[in-house]
This record gives C-alpha cells, sequence and structure tokens, in this order.
C-alpha cells in the first residue's frame, strides 16, 4: 500500500529567527504549506520544496494577539485564518507577486526543445512569488480551540463552548454567527434524540472537530473526552444540529475523518485509535475497528505510547499515519492492516543495541498525492539538539537562530490506491514520486512465448499483440514473477514531470510490458522492450487535457478517461501504443459526464460517472486505416443513485464473470467468459449486481449477435464489508477452477477472503442444499498488491531497514536518528488456509478437488506441512479441551497424497517434543509409519522417522527398526544412509542404554579404516529408493578402538561395534554368495570394511567357489566385460577378410545370446545356447547381404568393423559404459553421442600391417572397460592377500592373465593350502574348458595356453585326465601369448593393513579410493556415484 524509501529529507529554513514553527497546515490541493511559529507565518511551496514567503508580526500587535496557534486555508488557497492565544481570529489574504510573478524559475540549457513553450506551460513549473496580506481581525473573546473550513464559511469552536461560523468574505456582524453547544441534542442515535438534549453539556467545549464530506457532519472530541458526530437536519450548517455520541468512551484526544470511506478516527488517551462508522438505519456511531500496537509484535512499547497526539489520513485516504506524546509514527491502512512503525526494530534501536529516543512530533501534514510526510519535530527535541552542536562545534560558528526546519519522509504507493484497475492483476506496481517499481522479469519468460522477438512491432520493436484466446492461460511462470528479491525500477522521463508533477494514475499491461502514468495534465507511457518513453510531441495536446477517470491497457491500446480543456467536455481516448502520441491517432469517444473511475474487461469498457451511473462500452480493434484504431459502443447503462449516496464513495468497480445462480456447473465453464457481474466496493462495502437471468431465456444461437440484448442487472447485493481491494480473472482453465473463478478480497486487519465457488463432483447433480460459493477468511502476513491465480500465491512488498551509523555522536543530525528504508518484494502461499477452513466447514471433498488441482505446484508438499503444523500448533498448545479437533481430519485428508509419511515426519521434526504424542495419536504410530516407508521403498524418509523412534521409543526398539533400515539400505547401495545408519547405531548404543537421547546429530563418528564417514550432520536425505527387499542381509562396519571413558562406556561400545560388525559381514557374506563381487568392492570402499581380514577368515567357508563356470559368466556381465572373440585366423577358411570377421563376432555375440551379457536382470545360471562350433563354421558361409546388415558402420573392408558391431549392441543396453569401452577402440576414433565413426583405413595415420592390425583390433574387442579392469586388478589383489586361490583363479580367467594361474597353481603345493582347495581348482577348470568348447570358444585360445599347468594340476591329483580335451591350436597359442598382461609378478608385499597374508601375490598395491568410488564430496544421492564414477575422464588405450 504506503512504503518508506529512503532517509527523510531535511528543509532548512533560510531566514533568521529564534522561533522555531510548531504547526503545519496543508493548502487544499497541496501545493502550498502554512508554517506557524509564535509570530510567524511562512509558506512553502512543495515542489520545489522552498519557502515563499514569510509574514512577521509586530511586537506590540503581537502582545495584543497574543502568539499563533492555529491556521486553516481557504479552500481556493486565496486567504488563510490564523487562530491566535488571546482569541482572536487573523485573515490573511495571499497575493500573487504581480511583475515579479515568479520566485523561482527553471533554467534550460541552451537548444533544449523546451525554451520554446506554449503561453502558460511555464507557471506549471514555477515556485510563484507569493504576498500576504493582514485583514481586519475578529475577536471571539474566547480562546480558540479549533478551526475548520467549509466552502464559504469557516467554523471556529471557543473555549466558552460556543461554535462560531465565519463568513470568509463578509466579516461584519451579518456574516457571523454563535450556536452555543448546550443547545445541541446529543443522543445515542437518531431515533430516540425526540426526547431533548440527553447529555449534560453544562461547561463542555469542543476541544477537537473535523468535517466529513460525504457525512454531512462533524466529528468532534469534547473536552470531557467523549466522542460525537453532530450533523445538520437542514441544509443549512447553522440550522437545526443533531448530535450522536459514542458511549462508553471518555478519553478522546483528536480526531481526523476519511471522507471516501465514511470513517471517523478517534485518538485517546489510551494510545489507541477508535475507528468509527455512522450505522445507516439508526444513524448511530458504531465501532468499525481499532488500530492499535499489539503486545505480539511490540512487546517493549506497546503500553507505552502515551496519549495519540496527532492522526492524519493520506490524500488518497488508503492509509492514515498516527503519532503519540512519546513520539514515533505508525502506518495502518483504512481497515486496520499495521504497514510501519517507528517504535520497533532498527528504528528504536542503535546497531550496538543501545536504544534510541523515539522522535517527537509537534506537527505532521502529507503532501500532494501522499508522495511525502512533512513532519515538524518538537521543539524541545530541537534545542537539546542544537545546545550538543554548540558544546561539540566550537571550531564552526553555530547557528542557533536558523530554524532547525522540516522533516520530509518519502514514500512510495502501490497503483492499486488510485487507479484500482484490472488489467494486470498479477503485478505489482508502486510508484513514488519520480518513478515506477514493478516485478518483472526477463521479457523473453513472459508466457513463455519462444517467439516473443518473432513478432516485433515494425516501428518500435516492441511485441504486437494477438487477439488472446479466451481459454488461454496468460498466468506468467513462476520464475518471472518470483525470479529475484528486485525491483525493476523505471525512472518517469524527467521532461514529463517537470511541468505535470506528481503523478496521479499508473497502469501496467497485462503483459506486463508497457506503463502509462500520468499527471497534472497529459500522459506518458514506457516499454520495457525499447526502454523508452513516448510523450506528446505537441505540448498544447498535452497541456488541454486531464486524465479525471484513470488510466488502463486494452491490448495495445492505453484507455484514458480524460477532460479536454479546449472542448470543455470528458471524454474516453484510445492512444495506439505503436505510433506517436499524439491525438491525430487517438480514438476519442465523448461522454455526458464527469468520469470517476474506469476498468476493462475483455472487450469491454466499464465506467463509472459522477452521476452515479456505470457505463459498460464494447470496444473493437479496427485496422482499415493507416493505423489501427477502435470503435467504441455504448451496450448498457445501469443507474445506481438510489444505492450510492455520494459518488467519491465508489473505491472500485469491476466487470467480473463470477455469478451464483445455479445455471453455473461443471458442463459449462465457457459461460466464465462472459460479463456477468459488477462488482462495485462502496466505501468499504462490496456490493455485486448480477445480470437477471429471470426472465425468458432467448438461446443464443436463434438471435443474431448484432440485436443480442444484454439482459438487464439485478439489485445490488452485499458480499463483505471493510474490503481494500479485489482481485479477479477473466481466464479460465479447467483444471483449477476453483482458483480462477474465485473472487479475491484484501479486509485490512481482517486479513484476506476467497469467495470460493463449490462445484459437484464427477458431474453429479449439486445437493439443493450446498451453497453455490463460499466466503472463506484466512490471514497473511503480507499486506497484499497482487494474487497469481494459478499459482495459488499472494505478491506484496514489505520495508525493509538498514542502520548506518556513519553520524553517530552528539551532533547526528535529526534525520540520521532513521534507518535508511528499502522495499522488498514478499510473496506467500495461502492455499493451506483455504483447505483448513473447507474441512472445518465439512467440505472435504471439496478441499480435495482443489488440492489436486495443485498438487503439481512445486511448493505443495510444503502446503501440506504448513497445514499440519498450524493445526497441530493451535491445538496442542490449547488449554480449554477441544471439542471437536481438527487435525484427525487434516490427517486423513493428507493421507490422499503420496507425500503423506514424508509430510508427517517433516512436519514432526520441525515442532517441539513436546507436541509429538498429540500428532502421532492423530496420524498413527511413528512405528507403523517407518514400516510402511520400508514397504514403499521410501528409505529417506523411513531415516527420519528413527529420529523420532528415538525419542519416543526405548533404545531395544530404535535399535531394531535401525538394524531393519539399515539392512535394507546395504542391500540397496545407499552408502551414505549406510553411514548415517552406522552412527545412529553407535550413538543409541553409546552409554543411553535406558533414556532415548534427545537427537542422534549430537554424537560424532569416529572415523575408522581412513574414512570420514559423516560430514553433515542431518539424517533426511533426498533421493528416494529404486527397489527394496526386506530379506536377511545384513552389514557394518570394521573394527574400531574402543575410546569411552570408562570400563562400562568401553564394554559398550565394543559391544556395540561388535553388533554392526556383525551386520557389515553377513551383507558382505551374503554379497559373496551370489557372486556379486562389484557390489562387495563399492560396499568395501564406501564404508570402509576390511576386506582382507574378513576374506582371511572366511577362506575355507563362504570365500569358496562352487560353480566356476556361472562366477565366470556373473562377472562379464557386472563388470560388463565382453566374451572374448576367437580370431579368424585360427580356422582355416578362405575368407580373410575384414568383412567377414565381423560375421563371425555377430553371429558368436547372438550366439551367446545378448540378453545374458547385456540384461542386467540376469541370473547366474550359464548362458543356454546350444550352438555348437559346427554351427559356427556354417555360419561363416553366409550371403554378404547378411554381412552388411551385421555391421552398423561403414562397409569398409578393415577390420575395426568387427568391434563397431559389438560396440553397438552394448551401446543399445547399457549406456553408462559404452563409453569405456569406446574409447578403447582406437585412440583415432571419436565418440558422437553414442555413434562410432570408424577411422577410415586409407586416411589412418597408424602404419601398421594388415596382420597387425587385425592382431591389436582383436586384442582391444576382447578387453572390458579400463576402468572395470582396474577394479578386477584390485579384487585380485585382495583375494590373493587373503588367500582364496578359487577367487584369484576365476578373476585371472576373465582377465586371461596367464602368470596369475601360474602363481596359483604353484601355490597349491603349499602345506596351507587344504586339498579340497586343489581339488576344487580342478574341477573348476575342468568345468570351465567344458563350457568353452561348447557356448564360448573364445576361451579356448587362453587355455590352450595355460595347457602345461593345467597338465600339472592334473598329475598332483589322483585323477586320470583325457588328454584330448587340451590340444593345441597353434594360432591361438600365439595370439594369446601376446596379449598376456602388463603386469608382470612382482615381489611379495605385506598387506598394508599389518596382517601378513599367508599366501601373496606381488601386484602393485592399488588404493581402493581409484577402483570404487568413494563417498562423494558431498551429500550427492548414493546411487549415482557409480555412474559418476564411470563416466569421468577418459580411458587412454596404449597400443604394444
Amino acid at each position: 500500500m504506503y512504503f518508506l524509501t529512503g532517509w527523510p529529507r531535511r528543509l532548512l529554513c533560510p531566514l533568521k529567527s529564534a522561533e522555531e514553527p510548531f504547526h503545519i497546515q496543508p493548502s487544499c490541493q497541496r501545493f502550498y504549506f502554512a508554517l506557524l511559529s509564535e509570530t510567524q507565518l511562512s509558506i512553502w511551496f512543495s515542489r520545489p520544496s522552498v519557502l515563499i514567503v514569510s509574514y512577521i508580526e509586530s511586537a506590540k500587535a503581537a502582545a495584543q494577539f497574543g502568539f499563533y496557534q492555529k491556521a486553516e486555508w481557504k479552500p481556493d488557497d486565496s486567504m488563510i485564518a490564523v487562530a491566535t492565544a488571546n482569541g482572536y481570529i487573523l485573515l490573511f489574504d495571499v497575493l500573487g507577486g504581480g511583475e515579479d510573478k515568479y520566485l523561482y524559475e527553471p533554467v534550460y540549457p541552451k537548444g533544449s526543445p523546451r525554451v520554446k513553450v506554449t503561453p502558460g506551460f511555464k507557471e506549471e513549473q514555477c515556485a510563484p512569488a507569493l504576498s500576504l496580506e493582514l485583514k481586519k481581525p475578529v475577536d471571539l473573546e474566547a480562546p480558540i480551540t479549533s478551526l475548520q473550513t467549509l466552502q464559504e464559511d469557516l467554523l471556529v469552536c471557543t473555549a466558552d463552548g460556543y461554535l462560531h461560523v465565519l463568513h470568509w468574505d463578509g466579516l461584519g456582524s451579518n456574516g457571523r454567527k454563535a450556536i452555543c453547544l448546550t443547545t445541541i441534542p446529543f443522543s445515542l442515535d437518531l431515533q430516540s434524540a425526540r426526547g431533548g438534549p440527553s447529555l449534560d453539556l453544562d461547561g463542555v467545549y469542543i476541544c477537537c472537530m473535523e468535517y466529513c464530506l460525504t457525512l454531512d457532519g462533524f466529528a468532534v472530541v469534547l473536552s470531557d473526552g467523549r466522542l460525537g458526530f453532530i450533523t445538520p437536519l437542514s441544509n443549512s450548517i447553522a440550522a437545526d444540529l443533531q448530535g450522536v455520541w459514542a458511549a462508553d468512551v471518555a478519553d478522546g484526544t483528536c480526531v481526523a475523518v476519511n471522507n471516501k470511506y465514511r470513517l471517523m478516527a478517534f485518538g485517546c488517551a489510551s494510545g489507541s485509535v477508535l475507528v468509527y462508522m455512522i450505522d445507516t438505519t439508526t444513524g448511530s456511531m458504531q465501532l468499525s475497528h481499532k488500530l492499535e500496537l499489539t503486545p505480539k509484535h511490540y512487546p517493549d512499547i506497546y503500553n507505552k505510547t502515551g496519549a495519540v497526539k496527532l492522526i492524519c489520513w493520506s490524500p488518497d485516504y488508503s492509509v492514515v499515519m498516527v503519532t503519540w506524546e512519546c513520539g514515533g509514527l505508525s502506518l495502518w491502512s483504512v481497515f486496520g492492516a499495521h504497514l510501519i512503525c517507528t517504535l520497533g526494530e532498527d528504528f528504536a534501536h542503535h546497531s550496538d543495541g543501545t536504544k534510541k529516543d523515539p522522535l517527537k512530533i509537534s506537527s505532521m501534514s502529507w503532501g500532494a498525492e501522499g508522495y511525502h510526510l512533512w513532519v515538524i519535530p518538537n521543539r524541545q527535541e530541537r534545542r537539546k539538539q542544537e545546545d550538543e552542536e554548540q558544546d561539540v562545534e566550537m571550531v564552526s560558528p553555530p547557528h542557533p537562530c536558523l530554524q532547525a526546519g522540516i522533516l520530509q519522509f518519502h514514500f512510495i504507493k502501490s497503483a492499486l490506491t488510485v487507479n484500482p484497475c484490472t488489467s494486470n492483476q498479477e503485478q505489482v506496481l508502486l510508484h513514488g514520486e519520480d518513478r515506477l517499481y514493478l516485478t518483472c522479469g526477463d521479457p523473453t519468460q513472459i508466457h513463455g512465448n519462444s517467439d516473443a522477438h518473432a513478432n516485433l512491432h515494425p516501428r518500435d520493436g516492441s511485441p504486437l499483440h494477438h487477439p488472446s484466446n479466451p481459454d488461454s492461460s496468460l498466468s506468467q511462470g513462476l520464475s518471472t514473477l518470483l525470479g529475484h528479491k528486485h525491483w525493476h525500477v523505471v525512472q518517469i522521463h524527467s521532461t514529463y514531470l517537470e511541468s505535470n508533477w506528481p503523478i496521479r494514475f499508473a497502469a501496467i499491461d497485462t503483459a506486463g510490458q508497457c506503463m502509462a502514468v500520468a499527471g497534472r495534465r497529459g500522459f506518458a507511457h514506457y516499454s520495457l522492450f525499447t526502454r523508452k518513453w513516448k510523450l506528446f510531441g505537441n505540448i498544447t495536446q498535452e497541456q488541454s487535457m486531464t486524465v479525471t477517470g484513470g488510466l488502463a491497457w486494452w491490448k495495445d491500446f492505453v484507455v484514458v478517461a480524460c477532460y479536454n480543456f479546449t472542448d470543455q467536455q470528458e471524454q474516453l481516448r484510445f492512444y495506439q501504443r505503436a505510433s506517436n502520441l499524439d491525438n491525430a491517432f487517438a480514438s476519442v469517444t465523448k461522454l455526458h459526464s464527469d468520469t470517476l473511475l474506469l476498468n476493462v474487461f475483455r472487450d469491454m469498457v466499464i465506467l463509472f460517472r459522477a452521476d452515479c451511473s456505470i457505463c459498460l462500452y464494447s470496444i473493437e480493434r479496427r485496422n482499415d486505416g493507416p493505423t489501427p484504431s477502435v470503435s467504441v459502443a455504448l451496450l448498457q447503462e445501469v443507474s445506481m443513485s438510489r444505492y450510492i449516496p455520494h459518488p467519491a464513495l465508489v473505491v472500485s468497480v469491476t466487470l467480473t464473470s463470477v455469478r451464483t445462480e445455479t445455471g453455473i456447473s461443471l458442463k459449462a465453464p465457457q459461460q466464465a467468459c462472459t460479463a456477468e457481474s459488477i462488482m462495485l466496493n462502496l466505501a468499504g462495502q462490496l456490493i455485486m449486481l448480477q445480470r437477471d437471468r429471470s426472465g425468458p431465456q432467448v438461446r443464443d444461437k436463434e438471435t443474431p449477435a448484432v440485436n443480442k440484448k444484454l439482459l438487464p442487472f439485478c439489485p445490488p447485493v452485499v458480499l463483505a464489508q471493510c474490503v481494500e481491494n479485489v482481485w479477479t480473472t477473466c481466464r479460465s482453465n479447467k483444471k483449477k477452477r476453483h482458483l480462477l473463478e474465485a473472487l479475491w478480497l484484501s479486509c485490512g486487519e481482517a486479513g484476506m477472503k476467497v469467495w470460493l465457488p463449490l462445484f459437484p463432483r464427477d458431474n453429479r447433480k449439486p445437493h439443493s442444499f450446498l451453497s453455490r460459493r463460499i466466503m472463506l477468511p484466512f490471514h497473511i502476513n503480507i499486506y497484499p498488491l497482487a494474487v497469481l491465480f494459478e499459482d495459488a500465491l499472494v505478491l506484496g512488498a514489505t520495508n525493509e531497514t538498514i542502520l548506518y551509523d556513519g553520524l553517530q555522536g552528539p551532533s547526528e543530525p535529526l534525520e540520521a536518528l532513521f534507518p535508511y528504508c528499502t522495499v522488498e518484494r514478499t510473496s506467500q502461499i495461502y492455499l493451506h488456509h483455504i483447505l483448513r477452513q473447507l474441512l472445518v466447514r465439512n467440505l472435504g471433498e471439496q478441499a480435495l478437488m482443489l488440492a489436486q488441482s495443485c498438487a503439481s505446484l512445486p511448493y505443495f508438499p510444503h502446503v501440506l506441512e504448513l497445514m499440519v503444523h498450524v493445526v497441530l500448533e493451535e491445538e496442542a498448545t490449547s488449554r480449554e479441551p477441544i471439542p471437536d479437533p481438527l487435525l484427525p481430519t487434516v490427517a486423513k485428508f493428507i493421507t490422499e497424497f503420496p507425500l503423506f509419511l514424508q509430510t508427517i515426519v517433516h512436519c514432526a521434526r520441525k515442532t517441539e517434543y513436546a507436541l509429538w504424542n498429540y500428532l502421532f495419536a492423530a496420524v498413527g504410530n511413528p512405528k507403523d509409519l517407518f514400516e510402511e516407508c520400508l514397504m514403499a521403498q521410501d528409505l529417506d524418509t523411513a531415516a527420519s522417522y528413527l529420529i523420532i523412534l528415538q525419542n519416543m521409543e526405548v533404545p531395544a526398539v530404535s535399535r531394531q527398526h535401525a538394524t531393519l533400515l539399515f539392512n535394507t539400505a546395504l542391500e540397496q547401495g545407499k552408502w551414505d544412509l549406510c553411514r548415517h545408519m552406522i552412527r545412529f547405531l553407535k550413538a543409541i548404543g553409546s552409554g543411553e542404554m535406558e533414556s532415548p537421547p534427545p537427537t542422534p546429530s549430537t554424537q560424532e563418528p569416529s572415523s575408522t579404516g581412513g574414512f570420514e564417514f559423516f560430514r553433515n550432520r542431518s539424517i533426511s536425505l533426498s533421493q528416494s529408493a529404486d527397489s527394496i527387499s526386506t530379506g536377511k542381509f545384513n552389514l557394518q562396519k570394521t573394527f574400531s578402538m574402543p575410546s569411552g571413558a570408562s570400563a562400562k562406556g568401553r564394554d559398550v561400545e565394543c559391544a556395540e561395534n561388535m553388533y554392526i560388525d556383525m551386520m557389515l559381514w553377513r551383507h558382505a557374506r551374503h554379497l559373496l554368495e551370489q557372486v556379486r563381487l562389484r557390489d562387495l568392492g563399492c560396499f568395501s570402499a564406501q564404508l570402509g570394511f576390511e576386506l582382507i581380514g574378513w576374506l582371511c577368515r572366511e577362506r575355507n567357508r563362504v570365500a569358496r567357489v562352487d560353480d566356476f563356470v556361472s562366477a565366470l559368466t556373473r562377472l562379464h556381465k557386472d563388470f560388463l566385460w565382453p566374451f572374448p572373440v576367437i580370431p579368424v585366423g585360427s580356422f582355416s577358411s578362405p575368407l580373410k577378410n575384414g568383412r567377414c570377421r565381423s560375421v563371425l563376432s555377430t553371429q558368436l555375440l547372438k550366439s551367446q545370446s545378448a540378453d545374458s551379457l547385456l540384461n542386467s536382470e540376469m541370473d547366474t545360471a550359464p548362458p543356454s545356447a546350444a550352438t555348437t562350433n559346427h554351427t559356427w563354421m556354417d555360419s561363416l558361409v553366409q550371403s554378404t547381404k547378411d554381412t552388411e546388415t551385421a555391421s552398423s558402420a561403414h562397409s569398409n573392408q578393415n577390420s575395426p568393423q568387427t568391434h563397431d558391431a559389438f560396440l553397438s549392441l552394448l551401446t543399445n543396453k547399457v549406456e553408462e559404459y559404452s563409453v569405456g569401452s569406446a574409447t578403447d577402440l582406437t585412440e583415432t576414433s571419436s565418440v558422437v553421442d553414442g555413434d562410432w565413426t570408424m577411422v577410415d583405413e586409407n586416411s589412418s595415420t597408424l602404419s601398421l600391417s594388415q596382420a597387425e592390425l587385425e592382431h591389436i583390433s582383436m586384442e582391444l574387442a576382447n578387453k572390458g572397460p579400463h576402468k572395470s579392469q582396474v577394479q578386477l586388478r584390485y579384487l585380485l589383489h585382495v583375494f590373493m592377500e587373503a588367500g582364496c586361490l578359487e577367487w584369484c583363479v576365476v578373476i585371472g580367467l576373465i582377465l586371461r592373465d596367464a602368470n596369475v594361474i601360474k602363481q596359483v597353481i604353484s601355490f597349491l603345493d603349499s602345506p596351507e593350502v587344504p586339498p579340497e582347495t586343489a581339488q576344487s581348482i580342478r574341477n573348476g577348470l575342468l568345468a570351465v574348458d567344458a563350457w568353452a568348447s561348447s557356448d564360448c570358444l573364445g576361451y579356448k585360445p587362453f587355455l590352450n595356453l595355460i595347457q602345461p599347468q593345467l597338465q600339472q594340476l592334473m598329475n598332483s591329483t589322483s585323477e586320470q585326465v583325457q588328454p584330448d580335451a587340451f590340444q593345441p591350436a597353434t594360432q591361438s597359442c600365439k595370439l594369446a601369448a601376446s596379449e598376456g598382461p602388463a603386469g608382470a609378478a612382482a615381489p611379495r608385499v605385506e598387506d598394508s593393513r599389518g596382517v601378513p597374508a599367508p599366501l601373496g601375490l606381488a601386484l602393485p598395491s592399488l588404493e581402493p579410493a581409484g577402483v570404487f568410488s568413494r563417498p562423494p564430496p558431498e551429500d550427492s544421492p548414493p546411487e549415482q556415484t557409480e555412474e559418476q564414477g564411470e563416466e569421468e575422464g577418459t580411458y587412454d588405450c596404449t597400443l604394444s
């Protein structure tokens, strides 16, 4: 509404005087201000803020009249009346300056276009020279308590109980009348006033009085503190007067009236302001609301303010400023929403926390249009300050004779205060004295138009407006309206401001890209696209019109209701945005009466006129001329004079599509697009006029559109009281009908109200007893300035303060007492309030429909949380028992949404522990909810429930549930969660066996195995589980040295560590049993599990290999390791070219069953491929056509084609690993989104012979990703250290590393190796050989290579072996020998952990970190870690 900005400005008086001003009185238009000191009357101009003239009373006259006390202007600014202490009224004529017309004139630089101005233009920018002449004084012979001007009369109240009526002009005896207060009958209401005076008024006089035009009467404060209202019963002011008084109030101090809302604000000695209205039926005074500081927000000062000293309504009557005897300023909206107070926060404290003395104020007044508040500080304040200045600043001469001056506070205000037009209700537009503030984002984001710049206007580069589709949503994106806290500030063009200050109206268009402002004369508009203002080219045209009824935008036209001085008539004008601003391009319609308000709804304009009638016009764009124009046709006139006592009382008028009667249903939402009703805000009462459909209805199809007569309107209905603003939209959206067809009201201290439509569900027939709409009130913490309908948000603004200490000390200037003020954008969700109100009223079905329509909003989970939280806080902390608690209903409502479990636990963890029992009594046992989370595979939410269980249950229950979650997290590889669970289980066990710990996050974990487990203390993680199985897998961490202080503590910790380790061992056993070596490696690296020590213990138990073939195939699958391809050279076939080879590899893959290789869901059984050697040989003679189909790359004849066929298959199924295998092809191959671009043989940079190339490419095709190779080597190292020889053989086979096999077989003779191990290895190798012969010929060359070792193994056992099983194939031997691994046997090393391995293979000791990814640096979801590891970096391929 109104917001303080910047620092106050200080105005110093240039004239030397020992007197200081104590009273300020503005003229009618607020362009002049009269300042009084004891014997001086000064007149100041508003812009520029300068002193124009000062009248100083002579000492003789001052002795006769006494000091000046009060002043009042004649309405035409031609006279000033001053009341003096001795009961005189001094009347001054204010005269123009004659020859020297101007005191200050603007000076323009040479060549400025504004130098040659039209006649009469210059005076708008000059400060006029005035003079004051004293006329004959009037002696009223009693002290004067109040002055009040009427049109031709001046009312003066005196302390002898009289009310004097003086004529401004005829000041003889005939122009004067005195009314004694005792003759005025006072009663509680006008109906009981017949029986004579009911109030004893002897010795009572009026000490403060103000005239209210729209109530036609005087609000008075009597000297005994009672409040009253005096109204003339006939036209003449001096005739029969009748008074009513307010019951039960006897401490009134001052009064101010609000003409627009017919309110009287009375200040009281208690410090509160009572706002009264007059009941229209009985004429009694009724309390509307109170303005007072609350102990909640101002605990230190709320009851220490002293009496109310001054009350000041703003010029537009939308806000009121109050000050007290103890000082300070406070601003409220008209119906009591508190906006600013300078008695708290940064206003009341220095930055070091010391309290400031509040500024005491002797007089204040609003400036023109409410942009400034002129404040005169108390005399004592200034004297004290000046004394200090004299003490301190002895160097520079003090200025005791300079007046300390006036403070000017600067305000910016919402455009809705004076121009409540609805062309854009989703933008906040504020305007200050010389700038606009708007909440718009990047123009290209508006409506998400990708072609926003494609349809630019040829002339000004702004987008062309297309006719909007009624059903299309024009809602601006949330990113646009909420993207940041900053305002878009547009400086108003200085040339326009110079001559047309102050700005009176501002409007913004639907897209939020164009603004228009209107000042004293003319108007100007601005485009955000071009960043340029458009002003009238002809200044005469600008100065010959003034905007009276407001501004609005319609498509790309500015709509203006204005008065034309040249023709002396009211007009409705449309100016096209893209054309020059000139009357030649305007569409003008003459109007018969003065327009007070203007609004636009779709293609209609609604005007409210001074004769209390409403006019509807249809508007249509026409493109037939050289420039677009608008044709306007009068549709309907509605007279409202029966219902509106005074035209100035109408705050806003709006056309809406809202209607109440039964015709509206779910089947006919398109009717929402037509203008169905008129909403009129009459002095805070919202009145609705609906179209009358009771007459005979004619079907639309039967009447041509031209002859269609608009339906008349029904009599008005009052919808709500105390309404400050109204928002409604003409858009429609079938998914969010509740929000788009609702009416939103801002009601001051009562918060907001929404008039919500109720729809029958599933097109059912509505209940006859169910109302079609319901009014729901709700409170919000911000002052609403705009409503985002679909997004369920209210936008507003708030004052923020910044302390500035640069000027502290005794010489601190007065304005530095105040912090620097800024205005920030705010927004608030309101959906939870509405849902709650519907549930309170047993409208759960409607609440569910509304909530489901908004479930896609990003903050919907927050809405549900807020709803639970607010109800829980209210009910659980209530002192009285609640007969019908709402929390169970809310809990049941939330179970309808998938976010139920998260909502409850997040709410509980943000609420104090004392309320948990009440919460879970309503929503269910946390143990059951925990189990639901596990069943729903939502482990992170389950982890949050553990915190609840730990606080509410005994440790045994917590441990049981934690163990369950730990096992599940292990099985799913949620390593982050696992680390938290280890920490949590330790926290439960460490010395807290009986009492539940307050929270688990206080325990720091001991860091074991060189890993730091928990960087963050939060146990609630963000990602959700993909799969869950609640089997018997357990898992845990490694040994750590107990560090407890006492023996008991150490025992507990040891037991706890043992418990955790048991679970970890169990999980490791489970992984090994299922041949999940890759998972075992990740598990070990992530949780610091000491794999080697554990494997040593399990060497002869679970670390055995029962089925070598299935273990081998499982490793191929887990590590994405390709099955070896047999080289073509090993067949005696005439087809030697690469084309044939590619056929072979493709067929090989098919026979191998690609699914078994690549499908991640494959079981561990060996692939059931029934192909034999014979079928492979047959396949070689397939036709060329098949060959070309099989190869997915180019048909060049070089051998890399082989691998292309292989890799394409890989790419199709397992994208994340394709990078590793792809880059191994060749250094010069390039990878483009999974397409392999092969290097042409002719352009290859490698000069290799055909044989070498074939050999290298074959070797590459038989290798897996580089990362898998590193991981396998690491696992080989681990198994060697632990002496698990069977696993070493399996890994040696997959790596095809003959040295490993040799080393293992040489170990078998050692006495440490049990004979069953040797037997198992022998049987396993036999099984692998049989499997290779039938299903995977690619392994035969390697098996032939290690044939001598196998023979040795056979001989060392008692059984005889058939020798023909290992017949060598010469070429295969050569090939396999050449592709032996680079890593030869190195000397045996001790395990780095200090456990000597009984059997050691010397491989370079690889740190696990490089192999299996460690915990990510931040809390990135663990399930992504492996892929990240796979894809980071590139893997180089070395060509030997």
